[in-house]
């Protein structure tokens, strides 16, 4: 398998409290009491995959894996065995729960901000005055997908692949490059394909890392538009609109 002729680099990448954000409301956690052996699990699974990938992993990711693993160490410590200056403390897990309420609320208003920036950037008054409009359709329109979302999609993919048997890669020379090119044609004779259909009838897990790494690097040079209804819903892969690849 050649994945070493493209190495994908995410311009915009995620950062590890987008991570922990995305697993709480995937699985509907309260984040005041979040479970955190099962977090801690899911998390170091989405980083073995990035590293898998051979994506970039930002040194925030790692730290954060640090603080995961001695919030669950502390929490498994007995009472009775922590020491006596420790029995008083709050809940180890307070400090991360802060972080991430505080996070989620400036990535809330970054948010309306954006949409808001979105309805008015091509509408304007007399005198090239942008005008206040406002939205007409409150139905969920197709947006872009998280990158964590791909990998969880990937991953369920990837389960589903038997094992490659020994010999059967070395047998085959699997490109990027190729599975760029596939893609392409894909979805320019198609229109749309969704996720799951891009990888039908795929059992080689070598062709399976090939695609996935084309389509982000295919996402990154917005060849391709990778969409959702509504988040965790099905995921569709589109042609780009004319003239957007030029912006």
């Amino acid at each position: 398998m050649a994945t070493e002729e493209y190495k994908v680099d995410l311009e915009v990448f995620e950062g590890p409290l987008d991570l922990l954000l995305y697993l709480i409301k995937r699985d509907e956690i309260d984040i005041y009491n979040i479970p955190i052996e099962r977090i801690t699990t899911q998390y170091m699974d989405y980083l073995g995959l990035m590293r898998m990938l051979d994506l970039n992993i930002a040194g925030e990711f790692l730290v954060m894996a640090a603080t995961l693993m001695m919030i669950k160490s502390r929490l498994l410590l007995p009472e009775d065995e922590r020491p006596e200056e420790e029995e008083e403390e709050e809940d180890p897990r307070w400090e991360l729960v802060r972080q991430l309420v505080e996070y989620k609320k400036f990535k809330d208003v970054a948010n309306v901000l954006q949409d808001h920036e979105l309805q008015q950037e091509n509408v304007f008054g007399p005198g090239g005055h942008s005008l206040k409009v406002e939205p007409d359709d409150t139905r969920l329109k197709l947006r872009d997908v998280s990158l964590f979302d791909l990998i969880a999609a990937f991953n369920d993919v990837l389960k589903k692949a038997p094992p490659d048997e020994i010999g059967t890669i070395a047998a085959e020379h699997i490109t990027v490059a190729d599975k760029i090119d596939e893609i392409l044609r894909r979805v320019k004779n198609e229109a749309r394909v969704t996720f799951r259909g891009l990888f039908d009838r795929m059992t080689s897990r070598a062709h399976i890392i090939c695609t996935f790494l084309a389509l982000l690097e295919l996402a990154r040079l917005n060849q391709i538009r990778i969409e959702q209804d509504r988040t965790f819903d099905e995921i569709v892969i589109a042609e780009t609109e004319d003239g957007e690849e030029d912006q």
